[in-house]
This record gives structure tokens, sequence and C-alpha cells, in this order.
């Protein structure tokens, strides 16, 4: 969007695809079942077990959103990227992107409307995988509604409302979409903000996902800000998976306004055996 948003916002937790992480200690069916042809209950335990594999997340933008929006008839654009030097290796369905030594990023297009109403265009969405190969991932389209002059207010908040268009190898759902509320206060040089995302597939309410996102910032000068932010994936909110098997990463940001364009820079660590163990984002904001 028109600046770094302050932070992140954004990863969709914009909609990612999911990348089971520990995987590689599920035994192969032959292991298990003696080589014989397994039973159905077999069969169903090991569904079971896979689709309950921890999540290393995978996703175009890593931003938590701090209601800030393009100004009335302003033009922005956002390149976002991120690399996982270090992640999982195993696909969460076949043919899926797995997100170690992946390159992920999208362009967004961001349109102020109204003081308080931002559209927004994310296209394209690319990876570059492992194995050099360049992948086309799909669109997104957002409406954000948030108070007007978020930056200038010690409370704020907003609301933003997205639908994605995935191609098969980066969401087995072809259609997702993401509700992020956005809470937060400036008090002094310092922010809070709390964007608690859920994720919709569009198969039974049962199954949206719970993966909110938090950030805490210190400003150093007026150019520069530090800050930690926190990006969780608890799954279903029927059923929360457990703890060793969520997705946690914690963030160490930097912001600078350099003036002709915003910059925002983190190096990420996974704090479960369910997250991706290192992620590196760069976000990029300039108006044109």
């Amino acid at each position: 969007m028109k600046h770094v948003r302050s932070e992140h916002a954004g990863i969709k937790h914009t909609r990612k695809g999911i990348i089971p992480v520990g995987a590689d200690s599920i035994k192969p069916v032959s292991e298990i079942a003696g080589r014989r042809t397994p039973s159905p209950g077999v069969i169903l335990a090991l569904a079971g077990v896979w689709w309950a594999a921890p999540a290393g997340a995978q996703t175009d933008e890593i931003q938590v959103y701090d209601a800030s929006i393009a100004a009335p008839r302003a033009l922005n654009l956002t390149l976002h990227n991120n690399y996982t030097p270090s992640g999982s290796d195993v696909p969460s369905f076949p043919g899926a992107i797995v997100a170690d030594k992946s390159l992920n990023g999208v362009a967004e297009w961001a349109y102020g409307v109204t003081p308080w109403f931002e559209a927004g265009l994310y296209l394209p969405l690319y990876s570059l995988t492992h194995d050099n190969a360049l992948e086309y991932n799909g669109l997104k389209v957002r409406t954000l509604f948030v108070t007007p002059d978020a930056a200038k207010r010690n409370f704020f908040y907003g609301v933003n409302f997205e639908f994605s268009f995935n191609t098969a190898h980066w969401d087995d759902r072809r259609h997702t979409s993401e509700i992020r509320p956005i809470i937060g206060t400036h008090l002094g040089g310092f922010d809070l903000i709390v964007n608690p995302i859920v994720d919709n597939s569009w198969n039974g309410f049962s199954k949206l996902e719970f993966v909110p996102e938090t950030r805490a910032a210190m400003a150093i000068t007026e150019k520069y800000k530090v800050a930690l932010e926190e990006y969780d994936d608890f799954g279903r909110v029927s059923h929360f998976l457990p703890a060793s098997r969520q997705s946690h990463q914690l963030f160490a940001v930097i912001d600078i306004n350099a003036g002709w364009v915003d910059i925002e820079a983190g190096l990420g660590a996974g704090l479960t055996s369910g997250s991706n163990h290192r992620v590196i984002k760069l976000i990029l904001s300039h108006d044109l």
C-alpha cells in the first residue's frame, strides 16, 4: 500500500499455501503396514496425520496493517518479497510449491477512493522456486475501510476484505478470502497494532482459520522505526492445532522513510516445529 503500511502487514497472512514441516517424520505406508496393502483405517489415520502436520506458512505478503491508506485519488505501488532460506521442503499437496529456498512476492496496487476507503489489486503474485522455476500464483482484490488519518490518531481501527484467485500449485482451493480487522494505538513514539485475521477457504464455517498478526514498534527518529512482529497460524477456529504443530514466527523489523520510497525489512525466526525456520522479508512502497 501507500507506505510500508508502517508496518507489515500483512503473512495473508493474505491467504497462503500451507507447507507441512516435520512431515519427514511420517513413516511410509509400507513401514507402517508391514509392506502389506493398508486397511481403510490405516489410510484414514495417515490422512489425518497429513492434515494435522505442522504448517510452515508460505505467503506473498508479510505485513501488519496499520490502517494507513493512499490519499484520495492517489495511486501507490508496494512491492512485497520474502525469501525462505530455511523452511519446509515437503509440499502440502501434490504439485504445491515448497517453502524451502523459495522467493515469494507480489506487486500491490492501491488507489485511494475516499479518506476512509482504499481499493487494491495484487498482481502478479509469483514465486521463484528452489529449482529456479518462475511461477505465477494468481491475483487478489481487496477493499480496505479505516478511520481517516490513522497515523495522527491515538486509537485507530479498520477492516480489510480480500478475495484471492489461486493457481493450482499455490493453494489447493481455487478461491479463498481473508477478513482482517485492524486495531491499534499510537502512544508517542510507540505503536501497538493487532490484526486478528480469519482466513476463509469457502468450505464451511468450521474450517475458517485463525491467523493473527501483531506488531510493537518504536520510533528512533522521524526516518527510522524498529519493531517486533509476530505472525501466527492456530489452525481451524473449530479446533486449534496442537501447540507444537501451530506456526508462530517472530520478526525483527526496521522501517526506513527514505523520502522517495518507504522501506520495511525484517528477519523472521520460527518459534515452533510447525514454523519455517528462517524467513527474510523486504517491502518497498512508493506513491506513483
